[in-house]
């Protein structure tokens, strides 16, 4: 018998584990500790049972137990961390949770080992309980085998910097290669592997240039969810191969984002788990409304209950908060602050390794508590475990913004909108270029940026009050004045006297500007 779980094969008859189609190298003590967990994976096997079973009854010290089990994890491609596939039960003992299927080994074959083919044959793979993604070899349509090397290290980095994002689920290279020069059926390698997603591409190479194609489709479906082309030239084969991985990787993910919320909003209320009712949540957020805000802020606490654990639904649900004080909509302001400083910091201690949660929290706690500087070292944190994130760009622009780096705030802003330049938080990055200009002193780029963001959301007050400021800092007194009577009807209270309650604006210079804006355009003190 063989047990087969995500790319692994477990062969006790050969006592073999393999990974991504290669052996993997345990000591037998670790393997038969691996194998006894998989085979009673219906219930939690405690430290005693490990103990008769794996060491005969000898008595091991809790640091020889702990080493064991981790190496039983790296060897599956499992952390301590994610306890993806083999978790602790504190004061209980351990348990596989992965999905195990389980194939006969045929008799006079002793040299077969099977693959997730011969598991979709009998039954396919169920999907993880996370978006699942699998990128193919690119095609080499130039005519050239020597651009193979180069179409090759294109896939391999940008499955490497797909596979920062906690949130995906992504098919090891190995497997993905073994697709290599065939013709594939989506549809198929989707039930292979047992993904949702194919990435797949081709690159044409003319004299100097480059072309790559990319798409990306719905293996239960063969639908096309997104495509993209990139070209540049091939003086700096890595300087453009960075470039490539970039710009797929950034516009990626925001898209597999989006098609998870819209499958999230078909299934059934009554079905909904934890993680769909963040996608749900995430959805009304980007839309940006008192309405959806509110909405989202239900639906990210009821991911909550689903999952006390889940870092990043506490980390939006924290910064739903932050989005009711930035546009003036809190009703009980110290309980909705008290409320988003607790998850903000719960989010930190829950997801010291996910991005998406370190970002969030990190602008939540800089804007809240007023430590812009502990903020950006969060979201800081959070780029160097994914870089390719747009929203932790963003957000560290902001709090560079409001720490008085309006330059260094434009980069960020900038480097996010060239990740993902369909994102549905674009309002969001104009908006912060636009204030960073404003404090920058470039008064017609700011109005220009801000009634970009306007457009997109005009109930968005920090925009509204950006234009204003800037058309009166500008001369344009009419037309300061008429965006200033829309901004007093989306806040009656704001005054002079509280922006700084408002913004965590921290350099005097800055909270002059935007104080001396908004006056000459009629702001009451």
């Amino acid at each position: 018998m063989q047990y087969l779980f995500e790319d692994c094969v477990l062969d006790p008859e050969r006592r073999e584990l393999m990974r991504a189609s290669e052996a993997i190298a345990v000591g037998p003590q670790v393997f038969d500790l691996l194998l006894y967990l998989v085979q009673n994976r219906e219930h939690v096997v405690s430290k005693d049972a490990l103990l008769k079973t794996v060491w005969k009854g000898r008595i091991v010290s809790e640091s020889t137990l702990a080493s064991h089990v981790n190496s039983a994890r790296k060897a599956i491609g499992d952390s301590g961390q994610e306890q993806r596939l083999l978790r602790t039960v504190a004061r209980k003992g351990f348990r596989f949770i992965g999905k195990v299927r389980e194939i006969p080994t045929p008799i006079g074959f002793g040299s077969f080992t099977a693959t997730p083919s011969d598991v979709a044959d009998a039954e396919a793979l169920a999907f993880p309980d996370r978006p699942s993604i699998a990128v193919l070899p690119f095609t080499n349509l130039s005519g050239d085998p020597k651009q193979d090397y180069f179409a090759d290290g294109v896939v391999e980095d940008i499955i490497t910097a797909l596979s920062r994002n906690r949130w995906l689920f992504v098919i090891a290279r190995n497997s993905s290669f073994t697709y290599k020069g065939q013709a594939v059926d989506v549809k198929q390698v989707g039930r292979d592997l047992g993904v949702r997603y194919v990435l797949e591409g081709s690159l044409r190479k003319s004299a100097k240039r480059v072309r790559i194609t990319e798409q990306l489709i719905d293996a239960t479906t063969s639908g096309h969810i997104w495509a993209d082309r990139f070209e540049g030239n091939l003086d700096d084969i890595f300087e453009l191969q960075d470039q490539i991985t970039e710009r797929v990787v950034g516009t990626l993910a925001p898209q597999l984002e989006q098609a998870e919320i819209e499958r999230a909003k078909r299934k059934p209320t009554e079905s909904l788990d934890a993680y769909d009712y963040y996608l749900r949540g995430t959805g009304n957020l980007h839309q940006g409304t008192r309405e959806a805000i509110d909405e989202a802020l239900s639906l990210f606490i009821k991911a909550i209950e689903r999952d006390p654990d889940f870092a990043s639904a506490h980390a939006m649900a924290a910064w739903c908060h932050l989005w009711r004080k930035a546009n003036g909509w809190m009703t009980h302001h110290l309980q909705d602050i008290t409320d988003g400083v607790r998850l903000a910091q719960r989010a930190v201690e829950l997801g010291r390794d996910d991005a998406v949660a370190l970002s969030r929290s990190g602008s939540v706690l800089g804007h809240f508590s007023g430590d812009l500087d502990g903020g950006i070292a969060l979201i800081d944190r959070a780029l160097v475990l994914n870089p390719n994130l747009a929203a932790a760009w963003f957000l560290g622009g902001f709090l560079r913004v409001w720490h008085g780096d309006p330059d260094i705030a434009v980069e960020h802003f900038t480097r996010a909108m060239r990740l993902s330049p369909l994102d549905p938080e674009m309002y969001r990055m104009q908006a912060g270029m636009a204030i960073a200009h404003l404090f920058a002193g470039r008064f017609d780029t700011a109005s220009s940026w801000a009634e970009k963001a306007f457009r997109n959301l005009p109930s968005f007050l920090m925009v509204v009050s950006i234009i204003a400021a800037s058309h009166a800092l500008a001369g344009r007194e009419d037309e300061a004045s008429r965006v200033m009577n829309h901004l007093r009807r989306l806040d009656p209270t704001l005054r002079i006297s509280n922006l700084r309650n408002w913004l965590p604006i921290r350099r005097p210079a800055d909270l002059a500007t935007f104080s001396e804006g908004l006056r000459k355009a009629g702001l009451p003190e």
